[in-house]
């Protein structure tokens, strides 16, 4: 169940379409492998390729919503190279990710170069999952990072400034890519509250609302954390304005945390469930007595009742502490869990 629930999971994160088209080099004389991020959202990349029998891995470019910067100098060597992408954490909504099934080393907390590490956690890394870029031509390369629709830089320039206004809690509204008067107006008011000039660039904004945006996702929200030595994979549950409501799956390595909801808590009702992989097999929680419905791959489900008529399945949540003051941190310790069992699914 895991390798096909890892896979999904990447998948379902609108990874669209990753393209990648050879380019002329740049006027310095340059070139190499150009990363053009054509959504809304930032993104820090990493990159690896073949060194010798490994494989080296470096990281992060960051890539503001409708900018290209390069990952590696050229010339490139041409053959597989490999990508992986994750949303900023000011980002509302759980961590986004771009990437594949094949798992390689990154460092979370900052810059890093790497070469084949056996042991990811034992080194204090992450294992993340990167997908293949074919890279043919030895002078420059791009690949786009999209969503569903297929935006222009500029207008997913736009979009992210939209999405960040938003989070920051500055003005909502579509995140269509389309400025209106509100939105500029809006941009304003931010840019004299901050105290910043009114011809403040599009960047110099995004990085600004960026920073005001996980200032206010800090103080709210819910986040898990893995205090065990394994992966697990978690999900959550609680009381929607529609009813009860199921989410999930979170991935969350040996020491790391997942930020699972970004804005206020509602309600005292919240209720968590989580797997650990174990070679041995399945480790689910202890002290689990709240039914509600996991899916096989990434999921939103509404209501709790009738699982498998709708393909789910039962799975027992654990209660949480309720919240204090609209924000909830629960971490999972080895003790919470039961002795393996064997994973049929």
């Amino acid at each position: 169940m895991a390798l096909e629930r890892w896979f999904l999971r990447i998948a379902a994160l609108v990874i669209a379409a990753t393209t990648a088209l050879a380019l002329p080099a740049r006027a310095q004389g340059e070139g190499g492998w150009e990363l053009c991020n054509k959504t809304s959202f930032i993104i820090e990349a990493a990159v690896g390729r073949a060194e010798g029998a490994g494989t080296s891995v470096q990281g992060w470019t960051k890539l503001p919503p409708g900018s290209c910067e390069f990952a590696l100098p050229g010339p490139l060597r041409p053959g597989i190279h490999y990508l992986y992408g994750r949303g900023s954490s000011a980002h509302q909504g759980g961590g986004r990710e771009w990437g594949g099934r094949l798992e390689l080393c990154v460092d979370p907390t900052g810059g890093f170069s790497l070469e084949s590490p056996p042991d990811c956690a034992a080194m204090g890394l992450e294992a993340q999952g990167f997908r293949p870029v074919s890279i043919t031509n030895n002078d420059s390369w791009r690949t786009n990072f999209s969503e569903v629709e297929e935006w222009s830089l500029e207008r997913a320039r736009d979009a992210g400034l939209q999405r960040l206004l938003d989070e920051a809690g500055i003005v909502s509204g579509n995140i269509d890519g389309n400025i209106g008067a509100r939105t500029r107006a809006a941009i304003n008011d931010f840019l004299q509250m901050k105290s910043l000039p009114a011809n403040t660039s599009d960047a110099d904004l995004i990085d600004y609302l960026e920073q005001a945006a996980e200032e206010r996702s800090r103080s709210v929200g819910f986040t898990l954390c893995n205090r065990t030595k394994n992966r697990i994979w978690s999900a959550i549950a609680r009381r929607s304005t529609e009813g009860w409501e199921s989410r999930g799956w979170w991935r969350i390595e040996a020491g790391g945390c997942a930020r699972v909801v970004d804005r206020p808590l509602r309600g005292s009702e919240h209720f968590v469930y989580a797997e650990m992989e174990e070679p041995t097999g399945l480790r689910t929680l202890a002290r689990a007595s709240e039914a509600f419905c996991v899916g096989r791959s990434k999921f939103a489900i509404s209501g709790r009742e009738n699982c498998e008529d709708g393909s789910y399945r039962t799975a027992l949540f654990t209660r949480t502490p309720p919240p204090t003051e609209r924000k909830l941190v629960y971490e999972f310790f080895e003790r919470d869990f039961l002795e393996p069992t064997k994973d049929d699914d």
